[in-house]
C-alpha cells in the first residue's frame, strides 16, 4: 500500500512537472522565437538597405558617361540644327536606355525643357515638357549630380531620377542636363520582399513611396500636419494626394499598432544617400507566436505519450526492484557521470575537429573546435546527415565507397573530402575514424577526427602550376634564344657590311666575317684588342673619337670613316649605337660599316659632270647675252634712227604717217629695253665687271621694281670671290626671288650677304604664307634641286626652312679663304 501511494504520488508529480516543464519550455521557446525574429529582422533590414542603396545608385556612373556624349553636346549647342544631330542624340539615348534597362533617358536644356528623349514616340513622351521645378534639374544645372525619388508627373510611374550637367568644350556653366529614370517596380522585384513581412520606404514627411503592400503606396505612415501636406503638394513629388494616414501608431518599445489594433514588431533605419528617407520593417506578432507554438505541439505530443508509457513501466518495475535498483542506479550513475565528464572534457577541449555519427550517417555530437572551425552551431548539425555538409563529389565518394568499406572494417584513415563551411567556403580535409561496436559486434557509433589541409593542398597545387609554367616558359625561352641566335649568326655571317662590338675601353668583343677579311685577322685574334693594335694610329684616333661620342651621349650617330684596303683608301658609312647592360647602363658600342667607296666616286664624277654642265650653261648664257646686246641691240638702234628720220621728214606733209613713225619709235625703245633686260638676266655684266655685291644690289632692285614686293639687301665683310662661288650665290638668290614672286604671297623680302670666320653665308627670308618643310622632300621641284646642286658644286650646302604662315628662309653657306675677307 505504501509503495502504491508512493507510485501514485510519483505519477502526480511527473504530470505536474511535465506540465510545468511544457509551460516553461513554451515560454522560453516563445522568448527565443521573439529574439530570433528580432535578430533576423535587423539582419533582413540591413540587407534590404544595402540592396536598395545599390539599386538606387546603379545609374550614377552611367549618367556621367551619358553627359559626356558628343552627340548630346552638339544638340544642346545647336538645338535647331538638322535632323542628323537630333537622330544622333536619340540613338545615344535609346542605346543607354536599352543597355541599362532603364525606364527612360532624356536631355533637357538649361531652362528645363526636354529636347530629346528615348520615349519620344510614346503617348506619354517627355519631349517638349518642362521639368525645371524638379530638384534633380535644379541641382544639376548648378553643376552638381543629383538623384531623386518621385512619381512621374507625365507618365504617372514611380521612378528614381539620376541627373548630371552637360558642358560644352571650355564652358563654365552647363548647357543642359541628362537624366536617367530607373523603374521602382523593377527595384522592388530585385529586392524580393517576402510574404510574411511588410516593408515600406518613407520620405522625410512619412509618405510611403516603396512597399510590398500596394494599398499603402502614396499614403502617410504616420499622422502629418496640414503644413507638411502643403509642402508635399507644392513639391508634386507624389502626385495630387490626398496622402491619407494608414493608421499606424507607436506602442510600447519596438512595437506599433495598425488601425485594427494588430501589433507589429517595428524596426527602422535611415536610407544611405537619401537624407531623411527611412526603411521601415513590420513583422506581425501573431505570426511570431504561431511559429513558436507549432514546434511545441510537435515536440510535446511524443513526450506526453512517452511519459505515459514510462510511468506504466516504472510502476511495474519499481514495484519489484525499487530498492535494489535505486542503490545500483546511484552507483552506476555516479560512475557514468565521472566517465562522461572526463570524456566530454577531452572531446570538447581537444584542439581538433571531432564528431560522431550513428549507423545511418547522422551526426550525434561535435566538438567545440569542429563548431568554431566550420561556423555551425550544435543545434544546426545534430541529427543531420554528415554528407549534407560535403560537396557533391565528396558526398558520392563517401556514400558509394567509404561508408560501406568503413562499416565492414571498422576504421578508415586519411580519407580526402571537401566540406562546406557555413560562410560558403570550401575546405579540404583528411578524415580518420574508428567505430564503436555493440554487444552484437555491430558498429553503432563512430568517433572521427578531421584535419584541415586546404592551405597545404593550395600550396602543392600552386607549386605544381608554377613548375609547369616555369618549364613551359623555359622551353619557349630556349626556343626563342635559339631562333634569335641563329638569325643573328646568319646576319653577321652573310651580311656584306662590317659589324663589330666593343666594350667601354674600346676592346673588341665580337666581329663578323667581313671584318676579318677587311683587316686580315680572325675573330679569336681580334677579341680583347683595341683599334690601336690593328690599324694605324691616325685611323684608330678617329675610330676612338667617334666611339667616345656614342658612349658620352648615349645615342646613335652616323659618320664616314676611311680605311686603307688593298693599297686603296676605302670610305665606309658607319652607324654606331650604344649597347646597354641589364641595369640599363651603356657598356659598349656596336658599329655597322658599309663600304660606300664606289658611291662616293660616282658622286664625285656626277658632281664634276654637273659642274661642267653648269659652267657650259653660264658660258652659253654669256654668249647669248652678248649677242643680244651687241648684234640685236645695234640693229634695233639703227631701226630707231630710221624711224626718227621718217617722223621728221613726214610730220609736215603727212601727219598720220608721222604719228605711226612716232609709235614705232616707242615700240623700238621698249624692245631695246626688254632685250637689255633679258641679256642682263641671262648673264648680268655687273657680276663679271663689279662682283657679287653689286650684282645682288642690282638684282634686288630689279626684283622690287618688277614685282612690287619690298626687297632689302644688306652685306658685310664680303671679300673678292671666285667665279664659281659668285655665280652660285647669284643664281641661288635669283631662283629664290623668282619663287617668292610666284608662290609666297609675301610683302617683304630680306637678302643678307655676310662673310665671317672663313665662311660666306647668303640668307633670303620672306614673310609669305610658307609651307611644311617636312613635305619638301617629296615635292622638291627643279628649282630647289638646282639650287642644292649649285651649292654642292661650290663646296657649300643649302638649307630651306619654312612653316605654314611664317614665311620661308633659304640659307646658303660655303667656305672661303680667310685672307680674302675684308672689313665692312
Amino acid at each position: 500500500m505504501k509503495l502504491r501511494l508512493i507510485l501514485l504520488i510519483l505519477s502526480l508529480m511527473a504530470f505536474v512537472f511535465a506540465s510545468a516543464g511544457g509551460y516553461f519550455y513554451y515560454t522560453s521557446f516563445k522568448e527565443k522565437a521573439f529574439r530570433e525574429a528580432e535578430s533576423a529582422t535587423i539582419i533582413r533590414l540591413e540587407r534590404i538597405n544595402k540592396d536598395l542603396s545599390h539599386l538606387l545608385s546603379e545609374y550614377n556612373k552611367p549618367v556621367r558617361i551619358l553627359a559626356g556624349m558628343l552627340e548630346l553636346k552638339e544638340l544642346l549647342r545647336s538645338p535647331a540644327s538638322d535632323s542628323e544631330t537630333m537622330n544622333g542624340a536619340n540613338r545615344i539615348l535609346d542605346h543607354f536606355k536599352n543597355t541599362l534597362q532603364a525606364d527612360v533617358c532624356y536631355l533637357m536644356d538649361n531652362r528645363g525643357k526636354t529636347i530629346a528623349s528615348s520615349n519620344r514616340n510614346d503617348p506619354d513622351s517627355f519631349v517638349g515638357q518642362n521639368f525645371s521645378f524638379r530638384p534633380y534639374f535644379q541641382r544639376a544645372i548648378r553643376g552638381q549630380s543629383a538623384s531623386y525619388l518621385a512619381l512621374g508627373t507625365t507618365s504617372g510611374k514611380r521612378g528614381v531620377y539620376f541627373s548630371y550637367p552637360v558642358y560644352s568644350y571650355g564652358s563654365e556653366y552647363p548647357d543642359g542636363i541628362v537624366v536617367i529614370k530607373g523603374s521602382i517596380e523593377m527595384i522592388e522585384r530585385e529586392v524580393g520582399f517576402t510574404a510574411d513581412e511588410i516593408v515600406m520606404v518613407t520620405d522625410p514627411h512619412g509618405i510611403i513611396f516603396i512597399s510590398n503592400n500596394p494599398e499603402w503606396l502614396y499614403r502617410a505612415a504616420w499622422q502629418i500636419s496640414q503644413e507638411n501636406i502643403g509642402e508635399i503638394a507644392a513639391s508634386r513629388q507624389f502626385g495630387n494626394g490626398p496622402w491619407e494616414w494608414i493608421g499606424l501608431r507607436d506602442a510600447e518599445g519596438k512595437y506599433v499598432l495598425d488601425s485594427n489594433g494588430r501589433k507589429y514588431l517595428h524596426h527602422q533605419v535611415e536610407m544611405d544617400d537619401y537624407p531623411g528617407w527611412k526603411i521601415n520593417h513590420l513583422l506581425d506578432m501573431q505570426q511570431i507566436s504561431q511559429k513558436a507554438f507549432k514546434p511545441l505541439v510537435v515536440f510535446v505530443r511524443p513526450i506526453v505519450l512517452a511519459l505515459f508509457v514510462v510511468m506504466c513501466l516504472s510502476v511495474a518495475a519499481l514495484y519489484r526492484q525499487a530498492s535494489l535498483e535505486i542503490i545500483q542506479r546511484k552507483a552506476a550513475e555516479e560512475a557514468l557521470r565521472e566517465s562522461d565528464a572526463r570524456y566530454r572534457s577531452l572531446y570538447h577541449n581537444t584542439p581538433a575537429m571531432l564528431h560522431s555519427i550513428n549507423r545511418k550517417g547522422e551526426i550525434v555530437s561535435i566538438s567545440n573546435y569542429w563548431s568554431q572551425t566550420l561556423g555551425y552551431g550544435e543545434q544546426e548539425v545534430i541529427g543531420r546527415m554528415l554528407t549534407d555538409f560535403f560537396t557533391e563529389e565528396s558526398k558520392r565518394y563517401a556514400e558509394q565507397k567509404v561508408f560501406p568499406e568503413f562499416f565492414k572494417r571498422g576504421y578508415c584513415t586519411d580519407v580526402p573530402y571537401q566540406i562546406i563551411k557555413k560562410d560558403g567556403e570550401i575546405i579540404d580535409i583528411l578524415l580518420s575514424a574508428i567505430g564503436e561496436r555493440d554487444e552484437n559486434g555491430e558498429i553503432f557509433r563512430t568517433l572521427a577526427i578531421l584535419i584541415d589541409v586546404t592551405e597545404r593542398n593550395r600550396a602543392i597545387e600552386a607549386l605544381r602550376i608554377a613548375k609547369e609554367e616555369l618549364s613551359t616558359y623555359s622551353r619557349d625561352l630556349e626556343k626563342q634564344v635559339s631562333i634569335r641566335t641563329r638569325e643573328i649568326t646568319n646576319i653577321l655571317k652573310y651580311t656584306p657590311d662590317v659589324v663589330y662590338v666593343k666594350d667601354r675601353d674600346g676592346r673588341y668583343t665580337l666581329v663578323n666575317s667581313p671584318f676579318e677579311e677587311l683587316f686580315g685577322v680572325s675573330s679569336e685574334e681580334v677579341r680583347g684588342k683595341t683599334d690601336y693594335e690593328i690599324v694605324a694610329k691616325e685611323v684608330a684616333d678617329e675610330f676612338r673619337k667617334n666611339d667616345l661620342q656614342v658612349l658620352e651621349k648615349g645615342k646613335s650617330m652616323q659618320v664616314e670613316e676611311q680605311v686603307k684596303h688593298n693599297s686603296e683608301i676605302h670610305t665606309y658609312l658607319s652607324v654606331k649605337f650604344p649597347v646597354y647592360d641589364e641595369a640599363g647602363n651603356v657598356n659598349g658600342v656596336c658599329g655597322i660599316s658599309t663600304d660606300i667607296t664606289a658611291v662616293k666616286k660616282a658622286q664625285d664624277q656626277l658632281r664634276r659632270l654637273s659642274g661642267r654642265i653648269m659652267a657650259s650653261q653660264e658660258k652659253e648664257r654669256t654668249a647669248i647675252a652678248r649677242e643680244l646686246h651687241d648684234e640685236l641691240g645695234q640693229v634695233l638702234t639703227a631701226l630707231r634712227m630710221d624711224a626718227v628720220w621718217m617722223q621728221e621728214r613726214l610730220k609736215d606733209s603727212d601727219a598720220r604717217i608721222a604719228e605711226r613713225a612716232s609709235t614705232m619709235c616707242d615700240l623700238i625703245d621698249k624692245t631695246i629695253k626688254d632685250v637689255r633686260s633679258i641679256a642682263i638676266r641671262l648673264r648680268p655684266g655687273v657680276l663679271d665687271d663689279l662682283g657679287l655685291v653689286d650684282a645682288l644690289e642690282w638684282l634686288t632692285g630689279d626684283f622690287e621694281n618688277r614685282s612690287g614686293i619690298t626687297c632689302v639687301f644688306e652685306h658685310r665683310n664680303v671679300p673678292e670671290l671666285n667665279e664659281t662661288v659668285s655665280t652660285a650665290a647669284y643664281r641661288i638668290c635669283q631662283e629664290t626671288l623668282t619663287n617668292v614672286a610666284r608662290y609666297a604671297e609675301a610683302g617683304r623680302v630680306s637678302v643678307v650677304l655676310i662673310a665671317e670666320k672663313g665662311e660666306l653665308s647668303l640668307s633670303v627670308r620672306d614673310d609669305g604664307k610658307g609651307f611644311n618643310a617636312s613635305d619638301l622632300a617629296g615635292f622638291e621641284g627643279v628649282g630647289i634641286a638646282g639650287m642644292r646642286e649649285r651649292a654642292a658644286l661650290a663646296g657649300g650646302n643649302l638649307e630651306v626652312m619654312s612653316e605654314k604662315g611664317r614665311g620661308c628662309h633659304v640659307l646658303f653657306k660655303v667656305r672661303i679663304s680667310k685672307d680674302k675677307e675684308v672689313s665692312g
